[in-house]
């Protein structure tokens, strides 16, 4: 019978190192290999977990316990074949982890991947505007459908001719006599779009030659995405990384909304956005620091395995070094991710805390961790040399997927630009 590549390629792995442990639990240890992904034990965690709550180590074990039904064979299947993984949201909901960021809940951030974590992700940062701004019958109706997995979230902001350029958006929605809207305009790299039922979009609704600032006139929606009325459209945009989760393009010609699909006052969708966007950038530098360990991991465990030249290519320094900074970065990248975190939640409640200090803290942290998993993901592919280019040994998904937090949903550049206006008090360049 023919053997797999990884059976053929990888030897019995040494033990791990073991480590100091929480005195009362087991710590979480992130096993990489064919047939489980996740799983508990007494080892130590690639990740350094030292200082973290109680309730932050319940919720990492009790998510890495789900995620271990859902191993890189499932998640290697769906990306060949962009199927949406269905199962894996339901299971997620059924345990109630979609409304972490909810009303009662804080933002606790997971490593779930990119691919697991694009398909829930919107359901964590879109629904921001909807919990604090939301009507009582919008939160009533909505959120706890939501949270049930029963819908899905999706959110409408990019466009085409626009970028990230959002106060130039040309997307309308017209106000009609009866209250209601009809919105014309297209949107692009809309995730989830194909299986959402609610779409957060942002769209005029006065012209921007009649409104004293750019920022004003803009308002805020929750939508239906009703494929059977006129006036919808939608395109699945083939792309390279990410293929179970859809992207899409759409376009809407006078499609109507009821007047209470409205978020917040009309005209000020552009401030109540800005809620989500910090919350957005916390949320993808935890999902690219989640992937960049997990191909640290799978780097580390190939290189302690691998025999050439009879001895394990992981005791060459040119193997070990590489694999030793990306660790390190990865690291440092976490202490901003959790720091920019806390200041996100503590900011709710403690006026004190200037929104933006948050905004800095947000944005760096997800700028240092989509740049510690590039590091991680691109060594982890060449540690496997040959093999790292094989699909059946992950790390080229790995690596096709951590571009996703370089580019998205704010660019590195952008990022720069932020920190030099905003902190050096440089002049600003766009």
């Amino acid at each position: 019978m023919a053997r797999s590549l990884v059976s053929r390629f990888l030897q019995p792995r040494p033990p791990y190192i073991s480590g100091p442990t929480h005195p009362s639990r087991p710590t979480l240890c992130l096993r990489v290999h064919r047939t489980r992904t996740f799983s508990t034990s007494t080892r130590r965690h690639l990740m350094d977990t030292t200082g973290f709550t109680e309730t932050q180590m319940t919720v990492r074990e009790a998510v890495a316990a789900l995620c271990s039904q859902f191993p890189d064979t499932y998640w290697r299947e769906h990306d060949q074949n962009e199927q949406d993984p269905t199962d894996f949201h339901a299971a997620l909901a059924k345990g109630g982890w979609l409304g972490i960021a909810l009303p009662d809940s804080g933002l606790t951030l997971g490593a779930l991947g990119m691919a697991g974590a694009q398909s829930v992700h919107a359901n964590v940062y879109a629904t921001q505007t909807l919990a604090k701004f939301g009507s009582k019958s919008q939160l009533h109706d909505i959120i706890p459908n939501i949270i049930s997995g029963k819908w899905r979230v999706c959110f409408g902001v990019t466009e085409p001719n626009a970028g990230l350029d959002t106060l130039r958006l040309s997307t309308t929605a017209t106000k009609q006599s009866d209250g209601s809207y009809r919105i014309s305009g297209q949107k692009i790299w809309i995730t989830a779009a194909q299986v959402a039922r609610k779409m957060i979009l942002l769209a005029r609704t006065t012209p921007r030659d009649q409104v004293a600032k750019p920022s004003e006139g803009l308002s805020l929606f929750c939508i239906d995405l009703d494929r059977t009325k006129p006036g919808l459209d939608m395109r699945r945009i083939k792309k390279m990384g990410g293929r179970a989760v859809d992207a899409n393009e759409i376009w809407f010609d006078n499609y109507e909304v009821p007047a209470d699909t409205l978020i917040g006052n009309e005209g000020q969708g552009f401030r109540i956005v800005l809620h989500s966007m910090n919350a957005e950038r916390c949320l993808l530098a935890g999902e690219a620091l989640g992937l960049g360990y997990v191909a640290l991991a799978k780097a580390a465990e190939y290189a302690r395995t691998r025999v050439v030249f009879d001895r394990p290519i992981g005791q060459n320094q040119a193997i070990a070094h590489p694999l030793s900074d990306a660790y390190m970065r990865l690291e440092a990248a976490k202490l901003a991710t959790y720091h920019a975190a806390r200041m996100y939640d503590a900011s709710r409640t403690d006026s004190s805390i200037a929104q933006d200090a948050v905004g800095v803290s947000a944005n760096s942290a997800k700028y240092l961790a989509a740049e510690a998993a590039f590091t991680a993901c691109e060594r982890a592919v060449l540690t496997h040399g040959g093999m790292g280019y094989a699909v059946e040994f992950d790390v080229e998904r790995y690596f096709r997927e951590c571009l996703v937090p370089r580019i998205a949903p704010v660019s590195r550049e952008m990022i720069l630009n932020y920190i030099s206006e905003r902190v050096l008090r440089l002049p600003r360049s766009y």
